[in-house]
């Protein structure tokens, strides 16, 4: 007898905080509960017969209103209730996270010759993630990501060499490449704009980011991984990278901006499992 109702985002997670409150046809409050760490309410109180609004509330998210007759048992048996962060947005759930680099790639496209396209990658990166409790606390969600400009491959070792050279990357006087966020402004329901500052060649620039949020699950050691995709587009210049080799027909060689490319997996917790 009484409640039962399990609470989830949209993309299946227990809210943990929800709180269901049940009125009568006259707006009195005939009972309240909490849910627990899986988002299950059980409330054992029978209820009278007869016609209830069930609201569900928690901080951060939306209301949900639904209504619900009690028979002569006097259970209410609510079901699974979705509720959706508030501004719409989605976020994984809150606390730290940590890139996986196995499972992740970060690439570079530059326009080669006027024509065609090059295409870079670092093999060597880390990054954490932490995500603010609430969509209100935006500005508190922070990422970090640190990449070895040394480990840039484009798959032409002699292209590689130069690239590390003082001409651009110079990775003997800035060996790393760092990105530290400074906030987040949601643009759709899982789509937000990163904003951060960007190190590259020894100068520090604002750099945004078009990041959009791909979902959570399960991943076969036991773990929780959230997957985003992120794009910018930088110009060279703007990092002091000035060098370019101009063809007889005026085309430059190399093309004056770069658009990157983000692939992240993020596993939930510190630190990495040791399986991943």
């Amino acid at each position: 007898m009484g409640l039962t109702a399990r609470i989830r985002t949209r993309d299946g997670w227990a809210v943990s905080h929800a709180v269901v409150t049940v009125t009568d046809t006259a707006g009195t409050q005939v009972l309240r509960a909490e849910a627990d760490a899986e988002g299950v309410v059980h409330e054992p109180t029978a209820l009278a017969p007869g016609a209830y609004t069930v609201i569900v509330t928690a901080v951060g998210y939306g209301p949900v209103a639904s209504s619900a007759l009690v028979t002569a048992s006097g259970r209410a048996e609510v079901g699974t209730v979705t509720l959706a962060r508030l501004g719409g947005t989605e976020l994984p759930p809150p606390g730290p996270w940590t890139v996986d680099p196995a499972h992740s790639s970060v690439a570079a496209v530059a326009q080669h010759l006027g024509i065609s396209s090059v295409r870079g990658r670092f093999t060597d990166f880390s990054g954490s993630i932490d995500i603010a409790p609430t969509p209100d606390e935006g500005t508190k969600s922070r990422v970090t990501a640190v990449i070895r400009a040394a480990s840039i491959d484009t798959g032409n070792r002699m292209r590689d060499d130069h690239l590390r050279s003082p001409d651009f990357l110079d990775v003997d006087r800035h060996p790393e490449i760092t990105y530290v966020s400074t906030g987040l402004t949601p643009v759709a329901p899982d789509r937000w704009t990163v904003h951060g500052e960007l190190t590259l060649h020894g100068v520090v620039r604002p750099v945004d980011l078009d990041l959009a949020y791909l979902g959570t699950g399960p991943d076969p050691w036991g773990g929780t991984r959230a997957a985003f995709r992120a794009t910018t587009e930088l110009r060279r210049e703007d990092f002091a990278m000035r060098y370019n080799q101009v063809l007889q027909a005026g085309v430059a060689a190399i093309g004056t901006t770069l658009k990157v490319e983000l692939d992240v997996q993020a596993v939930q917790g510190e630190s990495l499992p040791g399986g991943r």
